[in-house]
């Protein structure tokens, strides 16, 4: 999720479908254009309780927001006059609903200023919370919180959606409140160059939720998950969620998924930089002037934006594709998801090859490896291959996609040397959520104190 900016005025009324779907289309760019957007979200604690942050006080979110707008010169997102976000040199920073902190990344050319940006706002927010007795946690799912302790940040999107969780799904609010994730946003130069991309990284995002697993512990025990937060994405809302089969039908294109979102219910709508509840009503009736919320009022290009926002599938298409299948975790880990991504996707060949390994999965197999990934990780199987295996084929395929890129760094290394820690975790067949769960029971006794120490950026 990101922050919605004010609204500054209304654009005019949609007039037809195919303004919608050339809205879609809208992200085509030649490969030259093509850019790498990274987002990653973390836990706020508080060093001496081990507590989550909440949003008011002297070493609270709206704090933390204030000094570190002062420490980067960014600007202030407000609603209702509560800083929510930060934004500044082509990114932002958003709330999520229980303080988590999400920097999205501006549009950057390769790996090597994508790591340098998550380094400088890392260090940011470092310098601003050290001070107030405050670090960030790099997990997927909170370790030893419970739902009741963590705070809601002030931010009405949120509180539309904490109502309309529980009607749809049992473990929403966990979603919204107790998971890290780190996702790239990617481009594509053609509906034929997205769909190609769209299905090969739907297929594959259970690879990625397997390497990156890292929520294997639940209010201090066990999950029974590699990566909880995973499980949680499939029982939160069946409307707006999971592996969109469709995208592997032929003629898949824009216009299919503006179809999709069409029956995706909608949250809300924004007006005067209010938020009006709209949970569960129809953006098609919204069309013909026949939404509940808004009766004889239709809607305008920045409502089809906002709408777009609200469907959580493991692949999400907006003007680019967002890859959303990854725990949160460690610093190396948040430069390796878009090495990962990129080398399998910006490369034409790799593209090709990496489909070649998924293409025969029935879609009762890519559901079935969708829940057994997050279960049990690099030990789950798909085709008749451990996932392990398939793993460290596609970690060679997205290493000789990088490889051609030839995108060098300061240190005269090409983009590949950020696939490294995937290596090794594919290697060893251990993720890191099943490490960190026997680590905590094992060698640190439960020590919450130890775990979060060695867990924090």
């Amino acid at each position: 999720m990101t922050t919605a900016n004010e609204q500054t005025g209304l654009s005019p009324k949609i007039e037809s479908l195919d303004q919608l779907t050339d809205y879609l289309a809208g992200g085509c760019k030649p490969k030259d254009e093509w850019r790498i957007g990274t987002e990653h979200e973390k836990f706020v604690f508080c060093r001496t309780s081990l507590k989550p942050v909440p949003y008011e006080g002297e070493a609270g979110i709206r704090a933390i927001l204030e000094k570190l707008g002062q420490e980067t010169g960014w600007d202030i997102i407000a609603e209702n006059g509560n800083p929510i976000g930060l934004k500044g040199e082509g990114a932002s920073v958003s709330l999520e609903p229980g303080g988590q902190f999400e920097l999205s990344g501006a549009p950057l050319e390769n790996i090597h200023q994508t790591c340098d940006e998550v380094h400088r706002h890392l260090e940011a927010v470092k310098k601003v919370c050290d001070p107030l007795g405050v670090a960030f946690l790099g997990m997927g799912f909170t370790p030893t919180w419970t739902r009741a302790e963590i705070p809601h940040m002030p931010k009405a999107r949120y509180t539309i959606m904490r109502n309309y969780m529980p009607k749809v799904g049992d473990l929403g609010l966990d979603m919204m409140h107790r998971t890290c994730t780190v996702q790239v946003n990617l481009d594509f130069s053609s509906e034929a160059d997205m769909a190609m991309k769209f299905k090969t990284s739907l297929a594959l995002q259970p690879i990625a939720t397997a390497l990156f697993a890292n929520s294997g512990l639940y209010e201090g025990k066990l999950s029974g998950y590699a990566s909880w937060r995973a499980h949680i994405w499939t029982d939160t809302d069946p409307d707006r969620t999971g592996l969109l089969n469709f995208v592997f039908e032929d003629g898949f294109g824009f216009e299919r998924y503006r179809d999709y979102m069409l029956d995706v219910p909608m949250y809300f709508v924004r007006r005067n930089n209010k938020f009006i509840d709209a949970a569960g009503q129809s953006f098609r009736d919204f069309l013909d002037g026949k939404l509940p919320a808004l009766p004889g009022e239709r809607p305008t290009m920045e409502d089809w934006e906002d709408h777009l926002s609200t469907a959580f599938p493991e692949v999400r298409l907006k003007k680019f594709l967002e890859m959303r299948g990854a725990d949160g975790g460690p610093w190396a880990r948040i430069c390796a998801l878009p090495a990962f991504w990129v080398g399998l996707l910006y490369d034409g060949d790799a593209l090709a090859a990496a489909w070649d390994v998924a293409k025969d999965w029935t879609t009762d197999m890519r559901e079935a490896l969708r829940d057994d990934a997050a279960r049990i990780g690099l030990r789950a199987e798909v085709g008749g291959r451990t996932v392990q295996d398939v793993a460290l084929e596609i970690l060679e395929i997205s290493r000789e996609g990088l490889r051609k890129r030839a995108r060098m760094g300061n240190l005269k290394e090409d983009e590949t040397t950020y696939l490294d820690p995937l290596v090794k975790i594919a290697k060893s067949g251990v993720t890191m959520g099943e490490f960190t769960a026997s680590h905590f029971l094992g060698e640190l006794n439960g020590d919450v104190k130890k775990l979060f120490e060695e867990c924090k950026y």
